[in-house]
């Protein structure tokens, strides 16, 4: 992936502290939120760098540990009560924070994926379909989804009755077929439609 644009332009600016944002598990039935904030070196090279969700998982691994190496990351991660509690939209600019302010140097500039406004603790800007486009967005995009998978396999070992290692908390046909015969864990987002609609078309 090349340098977008923007992120050349930025660079030119003086910005070369920018940091690129991105989030995993929005939309899952059950699990965390997980947010990542990467400020990659000026020069570093990542060849394969790209969206996460057009990488396979070992692909995701590999790129990972190379990010490790050629960046600065943070890490913001909301639990799924929280979630319940506070709706996502809330959670979403939590984790953005977390992340951020996870970084061990504070970013000039952030681009972030996607739409919408936030409140962050530096200057930002949106890229639609950033994770496509950016390298340091792609960056963040892998570390937030392998860090979240990390954690949805630990869950699948207190929980083996929900599979968590295999669909991450998605609302596959398995996680419906598991949700209707065990019911809920702690895990699950009691807040979410799917979920409601499930428990209670089971009782």
């Amino acid at each position: 992936m090349r340098s977008h644009p923007l992120e050349v332009r930025l660079r030119k600016e003086g910005f070369l502290l920018l940091a690129g944002i991105d989030e995993a598990g929005r939309g899952p039935w059950a699990g965390p939120l997980v947010a990542a904030a990467v400020i990659l070196k000026p020069k570093a090279r990542i060849p394969g760098l790209n969206d996460s969700k057009k990488l396979n998982s070992i692909q995701r691994e590999r790129l990972f540990g190379e990010i490790l190496k050629k960046a600065t990351v943070g890490v913001g991660i909301v639990e799924n009560t929280l979630i319940d509690l506070k709706g996502l939209s809330f959670c979403l600019n939590l984790a953005y924070q977390k992340a951020v302010k996870g970084l061990t140097v504070a970013p000039k500039y952030a681009l972030v994926d996607g739409i919408g406004k936030y409140c962050l603790p530096t200057p930002y800007k949106t890229v639609k379909k950033g994770d496509t486009k950016v390298r340091c967005i792609a960056a963040a995009s892998i570390v937030a989804k392998v860090v979240r998978d990390t954690i949805m396999d630990a869950c699948a070992l207190k929980y083996p009755e929900y599979g968590f290692d295999k669909h991450k908390g998605y609302g596959t046909r398995k996680h419906s077929q598991n949700l209707l015969q065990y019911g809920t864990c702690c895990l699950h987002r009691q807040s979410f439609a799917p979920i409601k609609n499930l428990i209670h078309g089971s009782k």
